[in-house]
């Protein structure tokens, strides 16, 4: 190993490799506290009640975040739950009107319970007070506005039953037994479980479908592995016949599709013939298509509902950034959306789609509109083998873009991918005088399934060739010091943050490893329970701990 390389885990290494020779600014911005950047947002995630009369957000109480009530009109805002703990994250009103519900584990175990909170009287409850038994929101349905339905491995932690649950008394009713290798579940307009995603044995999934809860499933469709991380189901329609796909068969990239499911005819309805559709929205009464999305460099929606499109453009007219999907209440009159842009907070509105008047509710981080934030640019080159590898550089402000200190930031999955938007580690990286450079090396998810497939058991190999021409192709750019260059990264970032300093030592000054495997064969020996249906993807995608050594 070179004598000049360090490795640190869970520290910012690499600011020990911009102390010197750092290039001058003609007008240097701010420096940006960490608070700022990495702290608790001052409100976000804000929702609207199914009556349309609440509306709900995130915000800190005492340093952690807890949910705050209040009507729709504002103004009188109150924390309605009171985590003095890790923090609530994920929420949503439950369609009774009467309760708000919310998951969280202890301790970071990812049993996650589900819990709720009276809206009058602010009691909480836990709905799944089950001792080593992770709680998955399977469904809600207006239409049955005093149940959820959950999935709960109670009889077998490897797999997840479905339970119906009724929030007022917190009894679990089964309703669907998992047969052992069932990863996911799927309603009818009904609220009924008809559908299954299965793993098979060649390491990809099926889907399955049965006429009623009492019918024997049937095989619609049989998706290779090839296929299986780029499609998958989305939604029956209202009359349950025929179901949305996104579908990769026959094509690159995952297509947005309709399927007959008594005669398997499928009607494609939009396609890339390189980056996969990544959204659809679809309308919760009558379970037909309103928009699709699909991200490139960055995420392009397209209406296919005429009633939405004077909304959607009013909407496109608010604000540059992106958008996905609206919160929207039970009679579909209010929308609330939130904006993500490169160089600034979070900004959320909402639309009222009877009047067209919009409101703006606030921002995630308001002190962000103090300080002067860097762009995101899309970059792409051309790896060693000939692949088009996409990515992102955001640079510092107001220096020339010559030799400066880099840091390779690594995303983790690896079957994920890095998208244009807010990042605050980029910010935190730019703000002091680094380039980041993101890259969406092969393995990475939204390019379809051939740019997927190409990372099959490389990791370590060609995974980490694209990561190392990645670095060169910015040096050859005249952008990047080669002496100054750090490679970091969180879970697979930071086994590749590992890697390179093992196999490439001369290339980065540092790494910086967060929570990344050190050795594969433990990391998949150690997998939880609840990962055993796919298992046999892992092996096949990255190799057996037994027949592979």
């Amino acid at each position: 190993m070179s004598a000049k390389l360090c490795v640190f885990a869970l520290v910012p290494a690499f600011l020990l490799i911009a102390a010197s020779a750092l290039p001058a600014r003609a007008e240097a911005p701010d420096l940006i506290p960490r608070e700022v950047l990495f702290g608790n947002p001052e409100k976000a995630g804000p929702q609207v009640s199914p009556d349309g009369k609440k509306m709900a957000y995130l915000a800190p109480v005492n340093g952690v975040l807890n949910v705050w009530l209040g009507s729709i009109e504002g103004g009188d805002y109150k924390p309605i739950t009171n985590d003095t703990d890790r923090g609530i994250r994920a929420y949503f009103f439950a369609k009774d009107n009467e309760h708000l519900l919310y998951v969280q584990d202890k301790g970071g175990d990812e049993n996650w319970r589900i819990y709720a909170v009276s809206l009058a009287t602010g009691e909480v409850r836990d709905l799944t007070p089950f001792e080593k038994v992770q709680a998955q929101i399977v469904d809600v349905s207006k239409d049955y506005p005093n149940e959820i339905l959950v999935g709960l491995n109670k009889d077998d932690e490897r797999f997840h039953d479905v339970y119906r649950l009724t929030i007022g008394t917190g009894e679990v009713v089964q309703l669907a037994k998992n047969p052992g290798n069932f990863l996911g579940w799927i309603t009818d307009s009904e609220f009924k479980v008809r559908g299954a995603l299965a793993a098979n044995a060649e390491g990809g999934f099926d889907l399955l479908v049965r006429e009623t809860p009492e019918s024997e499933w049937e095989t619609v469709v049989a998706w290779s592995m090839e296929d299986n991380m780029s499609s998958g189901p989305i939604s029956f329609t209202k009359d349950g016949r025929s179901m949305y796909l996104l579908d990769s068969r026959g094509a690159n990239a995952a297509r947005l599709v309709k399927m007959d499911l008594a005669t398997k005819a499928v009607e494609v309805i939009a396609e890339d013939p390189t980056y996969d559709v990544s959204d659809a929205m679809i309308h919760p009464d009558s379970y037909e298509l309103q928009a699709y999305a699909v991200t490139r460099a960055r995420t392009e929606w397209t209406v296919v509902d005429e009633s939405i499109r004077e909304d959607w453009a009013i909407l496109e007219k608010l604000h540059p950034g992106e958008h996905g999907a609206p919160r929207r209440n039970n009679d579909d009159n209010i929308w609330v959306v939130g904006f993500t842009a490169d160089d600034g907070p979070v900004k959320y509105y909402m639309l009222d789609r009877k009047t067209k008047q919009t409101r703006f509710l606030f921002d995630h981080k308001p002190d962000l509109n103090a300080y002067k934030l860097a762009k995101m640019e899309p970059i792409s080159f051309r790896s060693r083998d000939g692949l088009t590898i996409h990515g992102y550089a955001t640079f510092p402000v107001g220096v020339e873009r010559k030799n400066l200190p880099m840091v390779l930031n690594v995303h983790g999955g690896p079957w994920h991918r890095d998208t244009w938007g807010l990042n605050s580690e980029a910010q935190w990286l730019a703000n002091r005088s680094y380039i980041c450079l993101q890259v969406n090396f092969r393995g990475s998810t939204g390019y379809g399934k051939e740019f997927i497939s190409a990372g099959d058991r490389e990791w370590g190999g060609k995974m980490h060739d694209d990561l190392v021409d990645a670095v060169q192709w910015a040096v050859g750019q005249g952008w990047a010091d080669p002496k100054r260059v750090a490679i970091y990264g969180g879970s697979y970032g930071g086994y590749a943050a590992l890697v390179g300093a093992t196999f490439t030592p001369d290339l980065f000054a540092c790494a910086v490893d967060i929570v990344g495997p050190s050795n594969l064969i433990t990391f998949i020996e150690s997998t939880p329970p609840y990962w055993a249906a796919f298992l046999d993807q892992i092996h096949r995608r990255l190799g057996h701990p037994e027949k592979d050594a």
